[in-house]
């Protein structure tokens, strides 16, 4: 009996094709693949809608001024809790107020050239509320209850929406709009024809609040007569990307 050595020494010179355990396995046939890409059209669409809003935020504050930071402090919140009693006994719950600020600053005198250091002349203390308002028509009046019980700075009155999806349909709507015209231009200038949409995504921008004009430094004396105030619209923005097939 031949062994395994002599019967792969036989094969390899007679060009025989080796059996069994001897034989070697062969590699697995490589079969080409072909890439296919779908020709597409690819836009994009922003879309806007006009909205009312619902809600107010105000920015009141109190400064205070003394020779020393403590009385300039109990002054602040003497004059401070006078207005927040007044807001509240205007309407406005004290979930609706929240402090937005408070500092305690050192004041000096003017520079005078030739002296190394100012001098200090006192201290200031400002303490910002943030008030809530829910029913627009009180804006106004809540800004004079508040000038009237000793605020002394309005900072801004912002509005917004309380439901931050209210106006998106519509903006989406705008959006898929102007993405399916702008496709329609494009395949009229190549030259093709516009098959169904493949794909279709979408990002809702968040609502941002509207200022107004920041308010000059005001004293109740100047709030004779209701402050009138006209709610701005809200921008609701939408964006809509769809990629479109090309006909063959």
């Amino acid at each position: 009996m031949l062994s395994p050595r002599a019967v792969l020494l036989s094969a390899l010179l007679l060009g025989l094709p080796m059996q069994g355990a001897l034989a070697q396995p062969r590699p697995p046939a490589v079969v080409p693949v072909t890439a296919t890409q779908e020709r597409t059209i690819r836009v994009e669409g922003q879309g806007e809608v006009k909205v009312a809003p619902d809600e107010a935020f105000i920015d009141l504050a109190v400064e205070t001024r003394a020779p020393s930071a403590q009385a300039a402090a109990e002054a602040n919140a003497k004059k401070m809790d006078k207005v927040i009693t007044a807001l509240v006994q205007a309407g406005v719950a004290r979930k609706d107020l929240e402090t937005r600020n408070y500092s305690v600053s050192m004041e000096f005198e003017p520079p005078v050239p030739g002296v190394e250091a100012p001098k200090p002349r006192g201290y200031q203390v400002n303490n910002t509320v943030q008030v809530h308002v829910r029913d627009l028509t009180k804006v106004g009046p809540l800004l004079d209850t508040a000038l009237k019980a000793g605020a002394n700075r309005v900072d801004s009155v912002r509005f917004g929406l309380s439901k931050p999806e209210t106006g998106r349909d519509g903006a989406l709507r705008d959006a898929v709009a102007r993405a399916r015209q702008s496709a329609q231009v494009l395949a009229t200038a190549l030259g093709v024809k516009l098959g169904p949409v493949l794909d279709a995504s979408t990002i809702s921008e968040p609502v941002r609040p509207m200022p107004l004009a920041r308010f000059a430094m005001a004293t109740a004396e100047s709030a004779d007569v209701t402050t009138p105030i006209q709610p701005q619209e809200q921008t609701v923005q939408a964006t809509v990307t769809l990629i479109y097939a090309i006909e063959k």
